[in-house]
């Protein structure tokens, strides 16, 4: 994934100024190993625990003359969702009340699913899904997710789908009490997952957007145990803080860059980006923050995706990201203490050079 590489000339760099910028590379993909596999294990957490529907019968409906009304609809079955629905709800931390008032929306308003196709489970023979058969437990709505959904998401976006992109792909399924009243319909579809797997509001349709996972300029990602977690106000305990958006498709119109192609392109980029933000060259370096960014892989590339983002943290020695608080515009607070500056570069020495491609982002989301 992302190669080693030195500073461009070692010799005009103090060692002690390096370590105080710069991330290693091991250390930068065990921090993407440890996120991934989090946001993983917290999707399918969230799958598990949301219960599909609670309430399955509570879900705007569709008919033979025309399309469904916005608002909550009270029927007695799961109901029914056309490709291309935007559905929204009020996320609780209780399977009892979430969704309860899961009601479809225009994809122009802020969402949380997108979907792609209600799959009738019945059509498929076995017992599994026969009258009367028993409900799937939460590895088995994994299972079915993974085997039906995938493939219906790729056909919905026409192969575009981006894996390592913001959105994943989702399931809805009946809950219990729909289940035993022989409600067999899964609704697959697509979402924008925080790193820790909680459905984020999303706007607009996942048809015309760049896939790309990145975040606004200015958002600080949460941390929880040394691992990037979800977004955060600044003024709270973060990872990492979003300095600039750099859109590939500006200096590579014609083809898919490499990684040394990238890299050779986003640090002077990123590096001038996160000078004009932080409002000074020397800021970062005083702070002693680390930049670092994001590069985009082949398959993401052919799905369409454009854009990486450049970010500031504070890497620990022995993997992983310090705990930052307060914006990097301002003063700055790292494991709860202000940061030291390091002595200044003496005249004519370069001040050392960021690691690329070391962005902590998480495939699917």
């Amino acid at each position: 994934m992302m190669e080693e590489m030195s500073p461009s000339d070692p010799n005009e760099r103090e060692p002690k100024e390096r370590e105080q910028r710069t991330v290693t590379a091991h250390v930068a993909r065990r921090v993407l190993a440890l996120v991934a596999v989090g946001a993983v294990a917290a999707a399918a957490v969230t799958l598990f625990v949301s219960d599909g529907f609670s309430q399955p019968e509570k879900i705007t409906t569709h008919s033979e003359a025309g399309p469904a009304t916005s608002g909550p609809v009270t029927g007695k079955t799961f109901g029914a969702a056309d490709p291309g629905t935007c559905l929204d709800w009020t996320p609780t931390d209780d399977p009892a009340t979430d969704r309860q008032d899961l009601t479809e929306v225009s994809c122009a308003d802020p969402h949380r699913f997108e979907v792609a196709k209600d799959v009738d489970m019945t059509a498929y023979p076995g017992l599994e899904f026969a009258p009367g058969s028993a409900y799937p437990g939460a590895l088995r709505f994994g299972e079915l997710r993974d085997e039906h959904c995938v493939d219906v998401v790729d056909d919905y976006l026409g192969t575009k789908f981006d894996p390592n992109g913001k959105f994943s792909v989702g399931l809805m399924f009946p809950s219990q009490t729909g289940w035993a009243a022989g409600e067999r319909t899964l609704r697959c579809g697509i979402q924008q997952s925080s790193n820790t797997g909680v459905p984020q509001q999303m706007t607009g349709s996942v048809l015309d957007q760049d896939q790309s996972k990145v975040w606004d300029v200015g958002t600080c990602i949460g941390i929880n145990q040394n691992v990037p977690a979800d977004p955060v106000d600044c003024s709270q305990s973060h990872a990492f803080e979003v300095t600039s958006i750099i859109d590939l498709q500006q200096q590579f119109p014609t083809g898919i860059p490499s990684e040394a192609d990238q890299d050779a392109y986003l640090e002077p980029t990123c590096t001038a980006a996160v000078n004009g933000y932080l409002g000074s060259e020397t800021a970062l370096r005083d702070k002693t923050l680390t930049l670092f960014w994001s590069t985009i892989d082949v398959t993401s590339w052919l799905a369409g995706s454009r854009q990486v983002s450049c970010s500031i943290g504070k890497e620990l020695d022995e993997g992983g990201f310090a705990t930052i608080t307060g914006s990097a515009k301002g003063d700055i607070l790292i494991n709860g203490q202000p940061p030291a500056p390091p002595p200044a570069a003496p005249d004519g020495r370069a001040l050392p050079t960021p690691l690329p491609g070391a962005a902590p982002i998480t495939p699917g989301g």
